[in-house]
């Protein structure tokens, strides 16, 4: 399975736009292999990302924000999901990954 990270390139936010680039920052300085997968201009995938949400996710008033973290087509979480993870020092989990990737000398 592979990590997808939903983002949107030309999004308006200066919030959404700093959370894509923590997550994804992370992911690399980890070396853990993802996959941008950009809703902007793809009306298919954030359809996909958005009916891939669980219910309990999407806000009351609006659609649910980029980043959207998917390993596969299995949901992960959100921007939030994902900094309380990496809090609690339990990303890989957060991420559906066994173990960090390992580092070869």
């Amino acid at each position: 399975m592979v990590i997808k990270v939903y983002i949107a390139s030309s999004s308006g936010s200066v919030a959404v736009k700093k959370r894509q680039q923590a997550v994804v920052g992370f992911l690399e300085a980890n070396r853990i292999s993802f996959q941008e997968v950009d809703i902007t201009n793809v009306e298919e995938r954030r359809l996909w990302m958005y009916q891939h949400i669980p219910p309990e996710k999407h806000p009351d008033k609006s659609n649910p924000l980029p980043p959207q973290i998917f390993n596969g087509d299995c949901y992960c979480g959100d921007y939030e999901d994902f900094f309380q993870s990496k809090e609690n020092n339990t990303v890989f989990t957060f991420l559906g990954l066994s173990s960090p990737p390992s580092v070869k000398v």
